[in-house]
């Protein structure tokens, strides 16, 4: 993920506050600091702005989170001028938004982009960061904020021969930004998770022939997707402050229904018409459904029995539609997707389900896949094999901290932070969406929002008085990280194997380092430490 450091022999660029990542996180850090009268640079990879919406452009790529409530609320002229077409609005929108706010923002100017970090240490006699870059480029900053997200990490593909296929390989994560023709080619997608699951019923209308192979059969919902009229539209906008103060109380951070009803509260029967009522609706609806899913093992088999139900109800072979039934873990332990058409996409003549649980993948060879069952020959490899989540952004960063301390070493056992927001050891550094927080599970841009509002206060307190740092404190720290855990136990989260867990990635270690107590509770969390004198902290 990093180039090597060119030497230079430049003269640093001195600031107040350096920003890494020109995602939704690091665009609004760059507004509010800048509002601030602070001298502060942001620094992107990509060539432009959005984060991982710049760099998720394969077929199908859309987010399951309703476009009302993934959507800046801090500002109501942009909320004003803006209108969004769908309920839940694809890639090329979303990104088409974030140049949008860019723009209105005058963001730009402020942003060096196909700049990557290469290392980030602490000089503890200066009280300030130096950071350098692939491009030669060092900066010297009080402050530095780490908007590098919990998703921006794509795996890179590790089955054995993937370097001498002479077809075309492609990363969901890392998709060309050019045109890729499908038409009349024979396609395999490796991995049906989130990404998979979105991929599968585009290419399906594409491709000559599309094998997909299964790793680990996931629980989908139908998104059941729709365009905004008008009238609706006009009725959000009119609405905003009301239901942004709805969603920020909430337990993700979004308006979507959400029931304190455990599943056996109300009959078999009852049970059973909410959930065929939900399923018909929306998968939106349906999440909200129970209360008791991640916490009661049998009020879980009982949802996700139902869905098994469905995908034998909708997929004709019956032989796929068992392969394709997930079993052996809780339905919504991995994260839960909302698709359009994906299981009916395996009803289709040109579609071949590959199950690797059976039949695990060899190798790649020069011409396509070898399983135990033979070599499929296929003329493009699309890769939705997921992320290195949560941490992985910042590890493949040389960070090191107070008294020579690397990040490698001190999350060597796994991702540890006090609230989310600053890490022991590591003074100024501000995380603003990574693990120990609710990131995983809330509405990312209401999150951001929060945790970028909490880091500018936190800076503006600190130089009002005179202060030259602050630092987590690691008895905080570990009362928090006990919170995340102990929280997290009494759930069936950890119970998956997931990338929640890092369990997708060989070697990492794993944990479930993700705050599971809602978004509403955490930033009253984190506003009572902030109202008592950073609780938690030192300052000095």
């Amino acid at each position: 993920m990093q180039q090597a450091n060119p030497s230079s022999d430049k003269a640093p660029r001195r600031l107040d506050a350096l920003i890494i990542g020109a995602g939704f996180g690091g665009m609004y850090a760059l507004h509010r600091v800048r509002g601030m009268g602070l001298d502060v640079h942001l620094i992107e990879a990509g060539d432009d702005v959005g984060g991982t919406w710049y760099w998720n452009r394969y077929p199908g790529a859309r987010c399951d989170v309703m476009s009302i409530d993934y959507s800046y609320s801090f500002s109501d002229e942009i909320q004003q001028e803006w209108t969004w077409s769908e309920q839940f609005a694809a890639q090329p929108e979303i990104l088409s938004y974030a140049r949008f706010v860019a723009d209105k923002l005058d963001l730009k100017r402020d942003i060096s982009f196909e700049t990557r970090a290469t290392s980030v240490h602490y000089d503890e006699d200066a009280a300030l960061w130096r950071i350098e870059t692939d491009r030669g480029d060092l900066f010297e900053a009080n402050y530095c904020l780490m908007a590098t997200g919990p998703l921006s990490v794509p795996k890179q593909v590790d089955i054995p021969g993937a370097d001498r296929f002479k077809g075309d390989l492609y990363l969901s994560g890392k998709w060309p930004h050019h045109d890729v023709d499908l038409k009349g080619k024979r396609v395999a997608v490796i991995g049906t998770g989130s990404s998979g699951i979105q991929i599968v019923p585009v290419v399906a209308e594409q491709a000559e022939h599309l094998y997909v192979y299964q790793r680990t059969p996931s629980f989908t919902l139908p998104m059941r997707n729709r365009k905004l009229d008008e009238d609706y539209v006009a009725h959000i906008k009119a609405h905003y402050p009301g239901l942004r103060a709805v969603a920020r109380h909430s337990l993700t951070g979004g308006v979507r229904p959400i029931t304190s009803r455990p599943v056996f509260s109300v009959t078999p029967a009852e049970c059973e018409k909410l959930l065929e009522d939900a399923w018909q609706h929306s998968g939106l609806a349906f999440l909200g459904l129970f209360s008791d899913l991640l916490t009661n093992r049998d009020a879980n088999e009982v949802v996700a029995e139902f869905v098994r139900g469905k995908i034998a109800e909708t997929v004709n072979d019956p032989d796929t539609a068992r392969r394709l039934t997930p079993r052996g873990y809780p339905i919504f332990a991995r994260r839960p997707c909302l698709d359009t058409g994906y299981y009916e996409a395996y009803n289709r003549d040109n579609v071949t389900l590959k199950d690797c649980l059976e039949h695990p993948i060899l190798e790649i060879t020069e011409t396509g896949i070898r399983t135990a069952e033979g070599e499929v020959e296929v003329d493009i490899i699309i890769a939705a094999i997921g992320y290195d989540a949560l941490t992985g952004a910042m590890l493949s960063i040389d960070i090191e901290g107070r008294d020579g301390r690397r990040l490698k070493d001190k999350w060597a056992d796994g991702g540890r932070s006090h609230l989310g927001l600053m890490i022991e050891g590591f003074p100024n550094l501000f995380v603003i969406a990574g693990p120990n927080g609710p990131s995983a599970l809330a509405n990312f841009i209401l999150l951001n929002e929060q945790n970028v509002d909490w880091v500018c206060d936190c800076i503006e307190h600190m130089r009002a008085g005179g202060l030259r740092s602050i630092e987590a404190n690691a008895d905080a720290e570990d009362r928090w990280m006990d919170k995340v855990t102990t929280l997290g136990s009494h759930s069936l989260y950890p119970t998956a194997n997931t990338w929640y867990t890092g369990a997708n990635v060989p070697g990492k270690p794993r944990t479930f380092p993700v705050y599971i107590g809602g978004f509403g509770r955490y930033r009253e969390i984190c506003a009572d430490a902030a109202a008592e004198g950073y609780r938690g902290f030192t300052l000095r």
